[in-house]
């Protein structure tokens, strides 16, 4: 898992989330065939604007769903970025790229709190249905800003449910984003049941807070 940077800032500079935290889920490839019928990976290259020869991050890969479908989107002169907190699911999504023989494919083993990812490195990243898990959202957000290059968007997957119940509120998702610094560009509905896609813009890295500054969100919802 070489594809790594140097440490960002540590997680005890910044605030705890003020709600649950989902745990990690095992990654289950049964669903893929459905979520193709929802032509979820094709609705979110529609919107964040991905083409041949970008290089994306697919933040908590977990199976694959989504390296396996940039890979093909990108092409060879393209790259993706699968980044996890959990070793097993790279190892194996590694042995799944190999066996589909997708070269351009690189691998990123993060920490709760830092995807741990180069600078100004990514066009675009995805997060699907894994917000909820993280579990330092503020520093995770602010350490990953820099990978991200000038014009950059990052684009946000889940479902409106409490995030005990693996799902984040959009207003709580927006609130935790703008904490940090990042803007919302434009929310949509998913087809079907999945869900919604959020864009976001990350922070001018000039302007970004102290990481002291940054207030944790109240859930709107009450489930904490």
């Amino acid at each position: 898992m070489g594809y790594l940077a140097p440490p960002g800032v540590a997680a005890n500079e910044f605030p705890s989330p003020q709600r649950p935290v989902a745990r990690i889920f095992s990654p289950r490839r049964s669903a893929e065939e459905r979520r193709d019928a929802l032509n979820e990976a094709g609705q979110i290259a529609r919107v964040l604007e991905l083409k041949p020869g970008m290089t994306v991050g697919d933040i908590g890969a977990g199976s694959g769903y989504h390296t396996v479908r940039l890979s093909h989107l990108v092409g060879p002169a393209g790259s993706v970025v699968a980044q996890d907190v959990t070793r097993d699911y790279l190892v194996e999504l590694a042995r799944r790229t190999k066996l589909l023989k997708l070269t351009n494919v690189q691998f990123a083993l993060g920490e709760p709190h830092d995807p741990r990812l180069p600078a100004s490195s990514l066009d675009a990243a995805i997060l699907a249905h894994m917000y909820h898990e993280i579990a330092q959202p503020y520093a995770f957000l602010y350490n990953l800003a820099p990978a991200l290059k000038q014009g950059a968007r990052v684009g946000i997957v889940d479902l409106e449910l409490p995030t005990s119940k693996h799902g984040t509120p959009i207003e709580l998702l927006r609130c935790e984003l703008t904490a940090v610094g990042y803007r919302e560009v434009a929310t949509s509905k998913l087809a079907g049941d999945g869900g919604y896609l959020a864009i976001f813009s990350p922070p001018e890295l000039a302007a970004r807070k102290s990481p002291r500054d940054i207030v944790a969100c109240v859930d709107p919802a009450g489930t904490r």
